[in-house]
């Protein structure tokens, strides 16, 4: 007896700042503008996606003591932008990344508990750490946390906003036409917290909403971050571009869950995708080729290159070799905040395979980043990209993809009028939506039904 074909999740990641906009295209339009905002949202809920992805940034761009304008054109607060699209969609998801380093769990619970409101459930929280002393300096917590504090505020953060969300039960309250709407129970919103990291208790003023909690996201790629996906998250974002590390992953972070008394399908993995989409897959291989070069300018490459060397690295030319110097590792990292953080834990060890890299391929610098910083792309015709998204589900490296454009905002339209077509031919993505709130989409039961009450490790 043949497996049953599983379902593909499909999101929409609106870009913002990032690496993988290409601003010099005529067609690129604004990322603050509501209108942008507006198209996108609309084109994913017309082609039945999940969800929208936010990112929040709570700082600018920052390397070697200064603002850098290669992509800088302003964040606006995420709470606001998903707040305004709740009204101008019906179905669609509205995740936002909200980050538990700076921000206070009362707050951040009453704001994800309106949005459920307003939405009718369908909000979502991206919870992610902060390892920057840059953007500390914006907040009262100046500096920054060790990755075990971060992930240990993290941990009692969402647990704390769950105690916030469950201290409204569905009963406590009922609708009387004489004099409006009372408490049933006088405990109701009712909440007592004494932890490590925080300490509170009063009245939490918003009722249970139609989603009892949002979906909760995660997608740090440590082993702290996977363990905290394994034990608290409904999601987890992955970063790995084939499709063997892509099941590897996928292994690894469903594995963690029994501990937790949790299943495999009570977790779902979803990398961030970006895709070249032509007529025919050598136009395709064309335009992936001269969209990653509009990525990645020479001004990009050093800077990236500088982030590993930690040097300043304005001298070189981004067009000629590597440069022959190691990186410095005695020294506070270029960008602050990262020298207890870096991404690259081993910076003289990246320096010797990248060396080795470029030397084997003829690589410049700038022909480097382009071919090291490469994300998971699908490459291809409508039908090429089709096929290809449905073998890696059903290969269980991913359950589905977040999509990430590099035009903003029209870059979604091609993709949801000719690769999800395909993918509803083939009987493994939705033709209309079955529920109404972002849990019905994902396949994830209401914690009121499960009895679900997580609680921090």
């Amino acid at each position: 007896m043949s497996k049953p074909l599983k379902q593909i999740h499909l999101a929409a990641h609106f870009p913002g700042v990032n690496n993988t906009t290409v601003w010099s295209d005529p067609r690129a339009g604004s990322h603050i503008a509501f209108d942008s905002f507006v198209h996108f949202a609309r084109t994913a809920e017309r082609a039945k996606f999940d969800f929208l992805f936010l990112a929040e940034g709570l700082r600018l761009r920052e390397q070697g003591g200064h603002i850098y304008d290669l992509d800088v054109v302003g964040r606006p607060d995420t709470f606001t932008v998903l707040a305004a699209l709740a009204a101008v969609t019906d179905r669609l998801g509205l995740t936002g990344t909200i980050n538990s380093t700076f921000n206070e769990p009362y707050e951040v619970a009453r704001q994800f508990a309106s949005l459920d409101h307003l939405s009718d459930g369908r909000s979502a929280w991206n919870v992610v750490t902060s390892w920057d002393a840059f953007t500390g300096e914006n907040f009262r917590r100046g500096g920054f946390l060790p990755q075990d504090e971060r992930y240990s505020r993290a941990k009692e953060f969402l647990a704390t906003a769950h105690e916030l969300f469950d201290s409204w039960q569905g009963d406590e309250i009922v609708a009387d036409q004489a004099t409006g709407t009372f408490l049933r129970d006088a405990r109701a919103g009712a909440f007592v917290h004494q932890g490590r990291h925080f300490d509170i208790h009063g009245r939490f003023n918003v009722p249970r909403s139609p989603q009892g909690r949002p979906v909760i996201f995660q997608a740090g790629d440590s082993d702290e971050g996977r363990e905290f996906a394994a034990a608290e998250a409904d999601a987890i974002f992955s970063r790995y571009g084939t499709l063997e590390a892509g099941q590897e992953f996928y292994t690894d972070v469903k594995s963690r869950l029994a501990k937790y008394g949790r299943r495999p399908d009570q977790l779902l993995i979803l990398p961030a995708a970006t895709f070249a989409l032509a007529d025919t897959d050598a136009e395709a291989e064309e335009l992936a080729r001269e969209v990653r070069r509009q990525q990645v300018s020479g001004a990009t490459a050093l800077k990236h290159l500088e982030f590993v060397w930690n040097r300043d690295l304005s001298a070189y030319d981004p067009e000629g070799p590597l440069p022959d110097v190691d990186p410095d590792v005695d020294t506070d990292h270029i960008a602050r905040g990262r020298a207890q953080v870096r991404m690259y834990r081993d910076p003289l060890a990246t320096a010797r395979e990248w060396r080795e890299l470029a030397e084997a391929n003829n690589w410049s610098i700038r022909d480097l980043v382009i071919h090291t910083g490469n994300r998971q792309n699908f490459v291809g015709s409508p039908s090429t990209i089709a096929k290809t998204l449905n073998e890696y589900v059903q290969a269980d490296a991913s359950d589905g993809f977040i999509l990430v454009p590099h035009i903003t905002p029209t870059g979604l339209d091609e993709f949801a009028d000719k690769v999800v077509p395909l993918l509803q031919e083939q009987g493994v993505f939705r033709t209309d939506y079955e529920g109404t709130t972002l849990r019905d989409h994902l396949g994830l039961a209401h914690p009121d039904e499960t009895g679900e009450h997580r609680a921090a490790s």
